[in-house]
């Protein structure tokens, strides 16, 4: 009787010690899906910003059309892009259409001087810092998240969850060579 005792005890305790790890696991991927919805305020805002941005530049600016037309472009494919993997490499390319506007303010005294232009280029200053900010902490919760389904036991308790790995919200290679570099100006 008490050997039957024991080993009711002892699934129990596996039982509870498994569940335990399951709900480890699913907090963990919570926590991801919260901080990638984060992100995704963050860059609505931006996106909101954009448009704003790119008609204080027009009225100075009417015959850099290409570039304006660049930047509205790259922020509807920004804000159609889904996924971390398509965002970061739509805001990517978002972010370099920006660094090239921001260098054709640099040719335009009188919009440099523009309060509406100011005020936009420091809220959308303001936002890119939040982004930067959501990023690293969806960056950490999804590093747990993978670390939490990889280590012993989480590896044994993830696929009884369908628990799979999930992607970093980094920009790719290109378009982080696009956002290093340093715009031009030619005069």
């Amino acid at each position: 009787m008490s050997g039957i005792l024991i080993f009711l005890i002892v699934v129990v305790l596996i039982g509870l010690f498994v569940i335990g790890i399951y709900n480890r696991i699913v907090g963990l991927n919570q926590r991801g899906d919260q901080a990638f919805a984060d992100i995704d305020v963050q860059l609505r805002q931006r996106h909101d910003l954009i448009p704003n941005l790119v008609e204080t530049v027009k009225g100075y600016a009417t015959h850099e059309k290409t570039t304006l037309d660049a930047v509205i472009q790259a922020r509807n494919a920004a804000s159609a892009a889904h996924g971390p993997a398509a965002q970061a490499q739509a805001e990517g390319m978002l972010n370099a259409a920006l660094g090239k506007l921001f260098a054709l303010a640099e040719a335009y005294p009188e919009l440099k001087a523009n309060t509406n232009f100011l005020e936009l280029q420091r809220e959308l200053s303001d936002v890119e810092n939040k982004i930067a900010a959501a990023r690293r902490f969806f960056n950490n919760a999804i590093q747990e998240y993978n670390t939490a389904i990889q280590q012993i036991p989480g590896n044994f308790v993830a696929p009884m969850g369908g628990f799979k790995q999930r992607e970093f919200f980094e920009l790719p290679a290109e378009s982080r060579a696009a956002v290093e570099a340093a715009p031009s100006v030619k005069f």
